[in-house]
């Protein structure tokens, strides 16, 4: 049998030696596809305007015919838009990154995302594998919503441990949030924390007159600004900002830290598809892997290296949601906030 064996694994070798060549094939005439486009535009609510303009420009680095049109906003303002030219029959967007994985189910189900399987989608984590749907939309960056405080004025046994720390009335007036309706990762730790400590924790915080914003970034423009003491932030921006020198101090609270997943789709009638299917395929590749960590951002990759001064996922307490709970639970927070904030 030992010929037969050699025979096989010859074969295996071959078939291999084939489809790698397949698939580089493929990347070719996308590539020369997506070159005759020219140009892509990208709705993206996971990063600062900053950061989105950063991957921008390394795409078109490592692709110099295709120029990528990033558009910075919220999560659910960059899903009203989406929705208002799937409406007119007017899309703009070709490929959509949104801080709220319960938008997309939604889009699948009107038929608005393409059906596309990445080649490096076999790269991903294993914490983010089974985190989209196969075949429409995919983890590309993901996120802890943790707690922030301002270290020029706040050291020792007044830094915040958990988030019911928020409730203290020492901090009355001094206490930043994001707000629900804007921002989709701010509204998941609004479903989350409703979730473990009831609506009455929200009416004991609105008792301390906490300064909302919009985005879930706006926490660390009050607290660089001195304007407030402690607050809600994601992993990747309060690591940004501290690394500029601001005096951000990072919080992984003891009662948990929330993992937020950021998909990524391209849509059925995105004016430029082959660029959408290139610049997807580089989202879940290393070359972004890498873009992610060099901006303190968390990879999805399993290959990524470990994010500086970040935390992983065994390292502390982590609270998940389900699609089917963000989906039910942020549209209810909404309202619960507007009547309680008047927001």
């Amino acid at each position: 049998m030992p010929g037969l064996t050699r025979r096989r694994t010859i074969g295996a070798i071959a078939a291999a030696g084939i489809a790698s060549r397949a698939a580089r094939a493929d990347m070719s005439a996308l590539e020369d596809a997506a070159n005759r486009e020219g140009t892509l535009t990208w709705y993206i609510a996971q990063m600062s305007s900053e950061v989105a303009e950063l991957m921008g420009r390394r795409f078109t680095a490592r692709y110099p015919g295709v120029k990528v049109v990033a558009i910075r906003t919220t999560g659910q303002v960059a899903h009203e838009r989406l929705q208002q030219e799937l409406k007119n029959n007017a899309p703009q967007c070709d490929v959509f990154s949104s801080t709220d994985i319960a938008h997309y189910p939604a889009l699948r189900k009107r038929g608005a995302l393409a059906q596309y399987v990445p080649m490096n989608v076999g790269e991903l984590a294993p914490a983010f594998r089974g985190l989209g749907e196969d075949g429409f939309y995919y983890p590309t960056s993901a996120s802890l919503q943790m707690m922030i405080y301002q270290k020029e004025k706040i050291a020792g046994a007044d830094i915040p441990r958990r988030f019911t720390d928020m409730l203290d009335p020492k901090w009355k007036g001094r206490v930043a949030t994001g707000h629900p309706a804007f921002s989709g990762y701010f509204g998941q730790l609004a479903v989350v924390l409703r979730r473990q400590y009831g609506w009455e924790f929200f009416e004991k915080l609105a008792k301390n007159n906490p300064r909302i914003g919009r985005s879930g970034g706006d926490p660390l423009t009050m607290l660089n600004a001195g304007e407030c003491l402690i607050g809600t932030s994601a992993m990747s921006i309060a690591l940004q900002s501290a690394d500029h020198g601001n005096p951000i101090g990072l919080v992984f609270p003891e009662d948990g830290s929330l993992l937020c997943v950021g998909p990524s789709a391209i849509l059925a009638a995105a004016p430029h598809p082959n660029a959408a299917r290139l610049f997807q395929e580089w989202l879940l590749g290393p070359e972004y892997s890498q873009a992610c960590v060099d901006n303190f951002m968390m990879p999805v990759r399993s290959d990524a290296p470990p994010l500086k001064g970040g935390k992983s996922l065994t390292e502390t307490p982590i609270w998940t949601m389900t699609t089917a709970e963000i989906a039910k639970g942020i549209p209810e927070t909404i309202e619960l906030w507007r009547d309680t904030f008047g927001s």
